[in-house]
């Protein structure tokens, strides 16, 4: 049987010319194929606007899935993470992010797997009590190659560093050559967390829990990459691994103690 896969949901900022709708919830494509193609069964969680109700939706939803995807999107409102904005963020969700961090609290205390990509990365990283950079470019000063490539998104444009031994680099090697959409990063790293992986001047590329076995977070786009290395999809193929172990009853245990 597959593991249910729950993947959160993004909305529209234009009317929908299909829904004639504002704001109307989607997906990202490709990782729903991706998801389908290593084995699992995909839904889809739409946000809710009124905010009161995160807690309590994520909380029911988490009982209906067996591992959760957080994708790319828009930026993490900084003032979760104790910060003002700065001139240089683009658009944020607030909803999005209050619905994703209740999932995500309610996904760990679960001992249910957890994959994210790009900004599910940093939205992750925040929840669990981390930081950001909101624009690399103006922040960082270490930063020296372009990590919101002007290459179209199924392209590699840089290589990336992978901590021997890790999950991370048993499914891809130590050394990545990856797609790269952001201009947030992780700054300061969630306590329960460990870096994996780094781009060359150093950007926090990749995320896991301490032990390795819950949570695999990376800042890149697999899902636009897994058509032509097959090592990206096996980042999804984990997931489901995972999944449908805690389905089977083997609780990958919580990284919260």
């Amino acid at each position: 049987m597959r593991p249910i896969i729950a993947l959160t949901g993004d909305a529209l900022e234009a009317p929908s010319p299909i829904l004639n709708e504002n704001h109307a919830d989607f997906a990202p494509r490709d990782i729903k194929t991706a998801i389908i193609k290593a084995g699992g069964l995909p839904i889809i969680l739409p946000f809710p606007d009124d905010v009161s109700l995160a807690t309590e939706l994520a909380q029911a939803a988490v009982a209906t899935f067996d591992g959760l995807l957080l994708p790319g999107g828009p930026d993490v409102d900084p003032t979760l993470y104790g910060e003002e904005p700065s001139a240089a963020i683009s658009s944020t969700e607030y909803p999005k992010d209050r619905f994703e961090q209740a999932l995500i609290r309610a996904t760990v205390a679960a001992g249910k797997p957890i994959m994210a990509i790009c900004r599910g990365m940093q939205i992750l990283n925040v929840t669990l009590g981390g930081t950001l950079y909101q624009d690399l470019a103006s922040q960082d000063p270490d930063v020296r190659i372009r990590h919101a490539q002007a290459a179209p998104g199924q392209y590699p444009t840089h290589h990336v560093s992978i901590q021997s031994g890790t999950q991370l680099a048993n499914l891809i090697g130590e050394r990545g050559y990856v797609n790269s959409r952001h201009h947030e990063a992780v700054k300061r790293v969630a306590p329960g967390l460990q870096v994996v992986a780094t781009a060359p001047d150093g950007v926090i590329e990749a995320l896991a829990d301490q032990q390795d076995r819950q949570i695999m977070a990376v800042q890149w786009h697999p899902e636009n990459l897994w058509q032509q290395d097959a090592g990206q999809l096996r980042l999804f193929a984990m997931l489901v691994k995972r999944a449908k172990a805690y389905a089977a009853g083997q609780a990958l245990g919580s990284m919260v103690s």
